[in-house]
Parts: C-alpha cells; structure tokens; sequence
C-alpha cells in the first residue's frame, strides 16, 4: 500500500467486478464498505466476508438518490475516520438503438452511470480535497473509447464519464488526489443478465423492427466476444488493486486485452477506419450488399 490507504468505499459492491473488488481489498488488508441497493445480495457479500474473517462490511446505498449517497459516504468516513479509496463501479446497460431507446431508459441510463457517479464523488471530494490525499478509481469502459451498434445509451455514459475523469484529474492534482480510469473490455458478470432483463420492453422491435438485423448482428458479436474472454472479474479486481497501490498510477488502466487494443487502434487508425471495422464484427451492411468476411 501507498503510505497508509486504508479505507476503501466501492459503489456497486455486490456483485460482478465490484464484489471481486471487495473481497480481494478485504484479504490484502484495507477496510472495504461494500455499498450495494440489495439486501439479498448484500447478505451474500456478508457471508463469505464474515467465514473468512474480513474487515468487510456492506451498506444500503442507491446512487440515484442524494440522502442515500450522504449517508452512506458520511457514514464511512464517521465509522472509520476518513476515506482513502473511492471506487465507482455501479453501473447498468441498457442495449437498443438510438432511435428505439425510450427517453425514461435514457435517463436511468445516465442517471445510474453517470450522474450516480457525480452524485457520490461530490459527497467524497470535501473530505479527501481538505486531508490532501486519496484516489479515486472511475470503473469505464472499452465501450467509453468505442461504440458498438446498439450500445448507444450505455457508451455513451462512459464517454461521459471519461471526460468527467479526464477534468477531475486536473482538477484534484493541488490536493494530492489521483482520479484514475479503469477500462475492461469484455468480462463475464450478472451485468450481461440484467440488460437481457432491461431489454424485455424491446423484444418486438428487436425480432421484427427495421433494427432487428443489426441487434441480431450486434448481439451475436457481444456473445462471441464474452466467450472468448478469458478475463475474470478477479483479474479485473488485481488491476484496480494495482492502481491503489500504485507510486504514481497512470490515469487509465485497460483490463483486457481487447481495451489495451482498443486504446491503441484509437491512436493509430482513423475513425472510417473503426467504423469499417465495427460494421464488419457486427454484420452491417448497406441494404442490398452482401456481408464481406473480416
């Protein structure tokens, strides 16, 4: 560890590569506070935590709701005397395209992703800006550097999220405290479960609207990608843990080596370039052409 971190809060703890999180910050050491909305799964956090003897303890927190996120936050730092670490991993995807996504999913979309982010961040800086130290890990995306068909609304709360980062990092540098990207590509979690859940509103558009062939595309190139993945949330928690602990981290991290390409392909090829390489993973075609092989 880095001087004396110690106290670690984790939004969206509960499950996926935020549970991964907790549990290995728990073993190496540092005091986690697990916040998640769920009590059945808060419940199955506390029980390994508990048999394993962790310093791990899990609290109701909605990111989406303002006296929530105060409390939780303020209680932290009460129970623990300060807050070291922040990570924001809560997050859900909702998966349509553009101009089938309803306004009231855009906006749980973006309130859960993004706004949940500001919500807590802002209710954490008072108290890591006036102590001059801290760290502060925004768990992104490969989909907040590029945008597959049909991943409008949950890329782009990434994208926002990037460029909430990228500002915060300047801004946060007078007082000791490190903003940090972490950007997993493919990894398999509950989160693929829950937009299949999300998506059920979209079931007719998606098997006969005038998208259905490019949510056939796209779903079948989501579907090859996480089975190829080799990537565990465990792997993606070890890299958070890197960041932590890290001299002088780096103000991004990819997880997987499909974000580590991503990151560079960004640098290195142009935007026509991307596109052409997206429509070919995802089957999209101008009506009338055939699909060319990749």
């Amino acid at each position: 560890m880095v001087g004396d971190l110690k106290t670690v809060l984790i939004t969206g703890a509960t499950d996926g590569l935020g549970k991964a999180a907790a549990l290995l910050l728990a073993e190496r050491g540092y005091r986690v506070f697990a916040a998640g909305r769920s009590a059945e799964k808060r419940a199955q956090l506390d029980a390994p935590a508990s048999e394993r003897k962790l310093l791990l303890e899990t609290l109701e927190m909605d990111v989406c709701d303002d006296d929530s996120v105060k409390n939780g936050v303020a209680g932290t730092i009460r129970k623990a005397g300060g807050l070291d670490v922040l990570i924001n991993n809560a997050g859900i995807i909702y998966l349509a395209t553009v101009e089938d996504a309803r306004m009231e999913d855009w906006r749980r979309q973006f309130e859960t992703n993004f706004f949940g982010v500001v919500r807590v961040t802002q209710a954490a800086l008072p108290h890591m800006r006036e102590r001059r130290r801290g760290r502060i890990l925004m768990m992104s995306s490969v989909s907040g550097l590029v945008t597959p068909p049909t991943h409008g609304p949950y890329s782009s709360s990434k994208h926002a999220m990037e460029g909430l980062s990228n500002a915060l990092r300047l801004e946060m540098y007078p007082f000791g405290v490190e903003v940090i990207l972490i950007e997993p590509g493919y990894i398999v979690t509950n989160l693929a479960n829950t937009a299949a859940v999300l998506l059920e509103p979209y079931a007719e558009k998606v098997a006969a609207g005038p998208y259905a062939k490019i949510y056939a595309g796209a779903f079948a190139g989501s579907s090859s990608a996480r089975a190829k993945s080799k990537t565990t949330p465990e792997d993606c928690a070890r890299v958070m843990l890197r960041a932590i602990e890290a001299q002088r981290p780096k103000p991004r991290y990819g997880v997987t080596p499909l974000a580590r390409l991503v990151k560079w392909s960004k640098r290195l090829i142009t935007d026509g370039m991307m596109d052409s390489i997206l429509r070919g993973r995802n089957g999209i075609v101008r009506e009338g052409q055939s699909v060319r092989g990749f």
